[in-house]
């Protein structure tokens, strides 16, 4: 496994900094929608990242974690009358990456976004992201999907998978989507959002079961589906990872579990992640290991510099884990 990153760069700036921090890895995506990338636009954009001595390890699908209502392909997951095309489209899609040499794509089945309360103060003052379900709008109205069954839902899932998995094994691409963000009670806003547990994801990764199909593996949403992450993680963990369906690591840590949580720092919340890293290894995983949803912190640059520190946390726990 690698030190990677999800970050958009600015500008050609931001390409140099990755390259100087030793985050050779990326996940970055070319100009414009996805829903308009040509296969040129993918073979420009890799020789672009490639000039900065980066890899381009992946890319984002037009399946976003923003809510339904700005979906780029809203019909795949409201099973409406564009829904074949925009699955072909996906499709489409696929096969351009792997013409373009680009291993791996992320993606979300995402309705309703991810939802947080207010950030709450961290360690010296950061503001730190977090989901308080006392605090939210309990009976919040349902939204473009509007009241969705469970059976439902999974079966509008599957329709997807059973056409884009054969494509994405068929030409060799990774197939990596994100938990729903955060759990939420059966029936928020009208869905059950069938991602957001661990034994959802397990159904999820056995359906249309091929080895190409797997998680981003979010360890901060995985976190926020337990009761008592700090204990629960390594489980779920071996478990994913023993089965080869970890594609990519968020590496994100919490402070609190199910229901009430406050994002953190990786080395101040529950989840023990230097022994994470030590089960990730463990299992054989063998792609990027990445920061997600830092704090926002002080200065000019708050969100680099959280990000920075991300980098350097990780790097030096892969080399601990190298030299063990």
């Amino acid at each position: 496994m690698y030190l990677g990153t999800q970050v958009a760069a600015r500008d050609d700036d931001d390409y140099r900094i990755f390259a100087q921090l030793g985050v050779k890895h990326i996940n970055a995506d070319p100009p414009g929608k996805p829903s308009s990338w040509t296969l040129s636009d993918l073979e420009r954009h890799r020789d672009k990242v490639e000039s900065f001595g980066l890899i381009l390890d992946m890319i984002q699908l037009p399946l976003p974690s923003q809510p339904i209502e700005k979906a780029s392909y809203p019909d795949i997951l409201l099973a409406g009358p564009e829904r074949d095309r925009q699955i072909d489209a996906v499709c489409k899609l696929i096969e351009n990456a792997a013409a373009a040499g680009i291993p791996a794509v992320k993606y979300n089945l995402n309705l309703i976004g991810i939802p947080r309360t207010p950030d709450e103060p961290g360690r010296g003052g950061s503001l730190n992201a977090s989901f308080r379900w006392d605090k939210t709008d309990q009976q919040a109205e349902p939204g473009l999907a509007g009241v969705l069954s469970e059976d439902e839902n999974w079966e509008r899932i599957d329709y997807f998978l059973e056409r884009v998995v054969p494509v994405a094994a068929s030409n060799r691409v990774r197939l990596a989507c994100h938990p729903h963000d955060p759990y939420t009670p059966p029936g928020y806003r009208g869905v059950t959002r069938v991602l957001g547990t661990v034994e959802g994801l397990k159904k999820f990764v056995l359906m249309r079961e091929n080895p190409y199909h797997g998680l981003n593996f979010c360890q901060g949403s995985i976190g926020e589906m337990l009761e008592n992450p700090g204990e629960e993680i390594d489980d779920v963990i071996r478990w994913f990872g023993q089965r080869g369906k970890i594609f990519n690591v968020h590496f994100r840590n919490i402070r609190g579990g199910k229901l009430s949580f406050m994002e953190t720092f990786p080395e101040e919340g529950d989840m023990d992640m230097v022994r994470s890293a030590r089960i990730y290894k463990e299992v054989g995983f063998k792609y990027m290991l990445m920061p997600d949803h830092v704090p926002t912190v002080s200065g000019k640059d708050p969100t680099a510099t959280a990000f920075a520190f991300c980098y350097g946390y990780i790097a030096a726990l892969l080399q601990v884990l190298e030299s063990e």
